[in-house]
């Protein structure tokens, strides 16, 4: 009799449990549904939940055109989120005892200006360096790139006295610098040693041969986004190819729990990103993944809360500026906190 009565038990709540996530797997959809025919949501869209992915959907167009539609295969560019790439790159080169985070830039690129000799690794990671950004207006490829940083005369700042995200040099900076330990092409690395071992099969980094399943931006009047310069970096995913990211690095499968506390370190003011985003920790646990991208009109947002156990990953072309609206309406869904959405 108690062994019925476990089993009944058992059974009752294991109902209980598919029947809440199915709820949550309509409201879910109703949502993005809602901001999609409004015109509020162009894109893809992945929610994961216990390990198990649970809603997986498309909604919308891959271009301008509006020809064809979007599927769950095609590859969005992620903007900001790709500088965690150079930074786990990094802090892999660090694990092997190849450099460490005070090291100044000049170590390893000697023939910078002098103001190497002031900016550190860590600088770079936390974007603190003060190295201004890069004149796009003079651009054209990787060699310009390193050209600029070769005609930067002074810095913005004193290193570690104040904060400026925008400035892109530290994140080519850090690749350059990935390139000269490593002998090898920074894609050629980020290929083997990133999204290789968390099977990103789909992945690919600018500049690409194979343009086939790409969503090409678009802005709302229905005006293409330039072609990418042929630059090194830009990264076009899946949302299924950026789960398996957020798993391989919150699993420590590609660098330690120690490496990605440290790139969880922002510069102390208030709304300052680290090199992962927005990450927080207690006692050396990370709980909670935050990071977001936006690169002409894609726009993208990694979402994770590793004590809830769900991952929300959205991935657009079609820039709205409601990413952060709708991934904060899936988590109230997901943690049993919201019943509705927005009805205008």
């Amino acid at each position: 009799m108690r062994q019925f009565l476990s089993i009944f038990a058992f059974l009752l709540l294991f109902t209980n449990n598919v029947n809440a996530q199915t709820k949550q797997i309509k409201q879910i959809d109703s949502l993005i549904k809602f901001y999609n025919k409004t015109g509020a949501f162009n894109g893809n869209v992945l929610v994961s939940k216990n390990n198990n992915i649970i809603y997986n959907s498309s909604f919308g167009f891959t271009d301008a055109t509006k020809t064809n539609k979007l599927t769950t295969d095609y590859r969005f560019h992620i903007g900001s989120i790709t500088k965690e790439f150079s930074a786990v790159a990094i802090m892999q080169l660090k694990e092997q005892g190849k450099l460490n985070l005070d090291d100044k830039v000049s170590k390893f690129i000697p023939e910078l200006p002098k103001w190497a000799n002031e900016v550190s690794i860590k600088n770079l990671l936390q974007y603190t360096s003060g190295i201004p950004n890069v004149n796009w207006k003079n651009i054209k490829n990787d060699k310009d790139l390193f050209d600029g940083l070769m005609n930067v005369d002074t810095l913005d700042f004193k290193p570690g006295t104040s904060y400026n995200y925008n400035s892109n040099n530290n994140l080519f900076l850090r690749q350059f610098i990935v390139e000269r330990l490593a002998k090898m092409p920074f894609k050629a690395y980020v290929e083997k040693f990133i999204f290789k071992p968390c099977k990103m099969n789909s992945s690919v980094m600018t500049p690409f041969e194979n343009g086939e399943k790409i969503a090409k931006g678009f802005s709302i009047n229905l005006i293409p986004d330039k072609a990418d310069l042929p630059i090194t970096g830009g990264t076009y995913i899946t949302t299924a190819d950026l789960l398996k990211w957020a798993n391989c690095l919150h699993k420590n499968k590609v660098i330690s729990k120690k490496s990605l506390y440290e790139l969880s370190l922002h510069f102390d003011l208030p709304e300052t990103q680290s090199a992962l985003g927005e990450a927080e920790f207690i006692n050396g646990n990370l709980i909670k993944h935050l990071h977001d991208g936006r690169a002409g009109n894609y726009e993208a947002i990694l979402v994770s809360d590793i004590n809830e156990k769900f991952t929300i990953i959205l991935l657009s072309n079609n820039y709205s500026g409601k990413v952060f609206e709708i991934s904060d309406v899936i988590a109230a869904i997901l943690k049993g906190e919201h019943d509705s959405f927005p009805k205008k």
